[in-house]
């Protein structure tokens, strides 16, 4: 298992940015700011032209009926989410594990699934378990032909994320493992999995932001969530782009969320890593006394 010598200093997934990285960072985030907003006003004027802001067509969304209808397309949007995380999350783990081990049948197999499983749309997937599976009758509920498509395509990313983060570490942490008595299966289990999986958590997070947008593919198979009621509500009152603003800005609101905690984790590691600076205690002008006299 190839991975960091045990001379780097500190852990670290990417490089520092410079100042001149830093001031170009600035200037890029505040072109697109400027783009982004002159965007969204020029989006309103045309709205506005087009009779989009009228107040009969937002009306609606103040009615708390409108609102527990979309609420419980998000509960499904979270449902499927939560199921995807955690089998995908644990898939990843093993698939992760595999492609680092000296077993070469283990590395292979985990290898193919992962290149495999990556170059595959999504959309491919679900399709496959809506009509290929049925054929041999194979019929799961619609939940599960959700689920099961997307827990394939994100355990492949959740495992090279993982990898990362298993790569990453020094080497000597699992030599010092090894010498102390731990099998290699315990050395990965108790030293290297935990903290991989702490300087991988807000890349894990922002995969799941990544996953949350997938689960509206759900409307294909008529999963209950938060598009497939948008598009339900839409044809219902006719008002397709409030609809759809009210479910955007759901969306943004939901991942953004996310985002920020990844942004939290992402401070955390260097937080803890930062060692306070050691101060001697002064050597000159201190009297030096025998104590054993």
């Amino acid at each position: 298992m190839n991975r960091r010598s045990p001379s780097t200093p500190g852990v670290s997934l990417y490089d520092t940015p410079g100042p001149r990285t830093r001031r170009a960072i600035r200037i890029w985030t505040v072109v697109v700011i400027v783009v982004v907003v002159a965007a969204i006003a020029a989006g309103l004027v045309q709205f506005a032209a087009h009779g989009q802001l009228a107040a009969d067509r937002w009306t609606p969304f103040l009615t708390a009926g409108v609102w527990q209808y979309l609420l419980v397309g998000l509960g499904g949007t979270i449902e499927a989410a939560a199921i995807v995380a955690v089998l995908g999350g644990l898939f990843g783990v093993l698939l992760a594990v595999g492609r680092v081990s000296s077993n070469r049948v283990a590395h292979w197999l985990s290898t193919a699934y992962i290149e495999i499983f990556r170059t595959i749309p999504v959309l491919l997937l679900i399709y496959l378990m809506l009509f290929g599976l049925p054929q041999l009758g194979l019929n799961f509920p619609v939940l599960w032909k959700l689920a099961i498509p997307l827990t394939l395509a994100n355990a492949a990313a959740f495992a090279e994320i993982i990898r990362a983060g298993i790569l990453g570490l020094p080497s000597g942490q699992s030599e010092a493992a090894l010498s102390l008595g731990l099998s290699p299966a315990q050395t990965m289990r108790m030293i290297v999995l935990p903290q991989a999986m702490r300087f991988v958590a807000p890349s894990l997070v922002t995969q799941l932001v990544s996953l949350v947008k997938d689960t509206s593919l759900g409307y294909i198979v008529a999963f209950t969530e938060l598009l497939y009621r948008g598009q339900v509500l839409s044809a219902y009152n006719h008002f397709v782009i409030p609809t759809f603003v009210v479910v955007t800005l759901i969306y943004l609101v939901f991942n953004g969320s996310l985002s920020t905690l990844a942004s939290r984790l992402r401070l955390r590691p260097s937080k803890r890593t930062i060692a306070p600076p050691r101060t001697s205690a002064p050597t000159v002008g201190v009297p030096v006394t025998d104590d054993r006299a």
